[in-house]
């Protein structure tokens, strides 16, 4: 792809994560191809429809999440500061837009596959900080898992708000 075409497509796909982060999955797609400067035409090369744009958004998302995770454990003293790391690094991925697309889209595109991964991945997680004795063991790795989706995967979700916070103390250990 020539450089100009891969500026263009990361200025949609940058424009479209702000706007559907502000006013959720209804933007319009001739909006989202005005905020990046571009024409309609030229969003449709690129993406043949909503569907499409959310996708590849969503998919980097995930993919996202999971090269961070990599490099947090890296980083991280402990499975709980690792957790901790993830979670406040998620609530700034548009994961929402991903999980409501997981069920809407193919199998073939790879979307619950690579969600299937990441939960793998937590779960994997959530059980090393159990181990350690840094989250509470009187809930399975999944549930957790399943916990965390359900906060960090919403609309508006950040690292400081009081869900992700209070989800977070109710998790640690006593």
């Amino acid at each position: 792809m020539r450089a100009d075409a891969v500026r263009n497509r990361e200025r949609i796909v940058t424009s479209a994560v702000r706007l559907f982060a502000e006013r959720g999955p209804d933007v319009q797609m001739c909006e989202i191809a005005a905020a990046a400067g571009l024409g309609v035409g030229t969003l449709y090369r690129h993406f043949p429809d909503r569907q499409a744009l959310a996708l590849e958004i969503g998919v980097s998302a995930l993919r996202e999440m999971t090269e961070f995770a990599g490099a947090a454990r890296e980083r991280e003293d402990s499975a709980w500061d690792e957790l901790q790391a993830i979670v406040r690094h998620c609530a700034t991925l548009p994961l929402a837009l991903a999980k409501s697309l997981s069920e809407l889209v193919p199998e073939e595109a790879g979307l619950a596959e690579l969600e299937r991964s990441v939960d793998d991945l937590l779960a994997d997680l959530v059980e090393r900080a159990q181990k350690e004795g840094a989250l509470r063991t009187d809930v399975p790795p999944r549930e957790v898992v399943r916990l965390l989706s359900v906060v960090v995967c919403r609309p508006g979700a950040r690292a400081d708000d009081y869900l992700t916070v209070v989800m977070l103390d109710g998790l640690r250990a006593d």
